[in-house]
């Protein structure tokens, strides 16, 4: 059992509150445990350089920490290398489930601002930026933007590790920053893997321990997207 009575392969509880946030396309409030992120979805009427001319669209993300969402205080508006690794990481799963082609020359920027950090904050932000993406693309079929929801597949994220012996899911703080080995998985809802960033931060870790570690990670993220699949019954019916 652990600090917060979880079992080992458990998830902490997540509730997600949708439209947070008055005058985004796409919003919400996702909270992890005590771990809390502001996610929000924008539409400009522009694509990056590279994709003028290509009527394709763009996906991408900005990620940063408010003052107080750590024990310490962090500086405000300062991007660190932590930051946009993380930025790159949601912009790069969001883009894998949609269709880029049918958005014309759009882009969507997914804002994560985490207020509240116990252990999670990426998968946290993928997932809430996955809910705000699609009320998002939903805002735009409504309003004749698009002519149809351009959602490819769902997509989850989790965390895994090796703590205190024990395979692990959803790595709180604590046990992030004592964990032997942790892991970051995302996923899409047919089951292949968007992105895989592990790390062993003590010892080296084994073939075994991987495949134990992706299958645990695995069945947290069918969890989570069953949960996205149910807060999206009437919107994506058929995905």
């Amino acid at each position: 059992m652990r600090q917060d009575k979880r079992a080992p392969g458990e998830l902490r509880k997540i509730k997600i509150e949708r439209d947070f946030v008055k005058f985004a396309e796409g919003s919400c409030l996702i909270e992890v445990g005590s771990t809390r992120v502001i996610c929000t979805a924008s539409v400009e009427n522009k694509v990056p350089l590279f994709l003028k001319g290509s009527n394709s669209g763009w996906v991408t993300a900005e990620y940063g920490m408010l003052p107080r969402s750590t024990q310490i205080r962090n500086l405000r508006n300062r991007v660190s290398g932590r930051s946009m690794e993380i930025q790159r990481l949601i912009g790069r799963a969001l883009r894998s489930v949609v269709d880029l082609k049918s958005m014309g020359e759009k882009t969507i920027w997914i804002d994560c601002d985490v207020i509240q950090a116990n252990g999670g904050t990426r998968t946290a932000s993928v997932v809430g930026g996955f809910v705000a993406l699609v009320d998002c693309l939903y805002t735009m079929y409504r309003r004749a933007i698009i002519t149809s929801i351009p959602l490819i597949d769902f997509l989850g994220a989790a965390s895994v590790g090796i703590f205190q012996g024990d395979y692990i899911l959803d790595l709180t703080y604590q046990e992030d920053s004592e964990a032997d080995v942790d892991m970051n998985v995302v996923m899409k809802g047919n089951g292949e893997f968007v992105e895989i960033q592990g790390a062993a931060e003590r010892d080296s870790y084994s073939r075994e321990d991987l495949n134990k570690l992706l299958d645990l990670a695995k069945k947290g993220i069918d969890e989570i997207i069953d949960e996205e699949r149910n807060l999206f019954k009437d919107i994506v019916p058929n995905l």
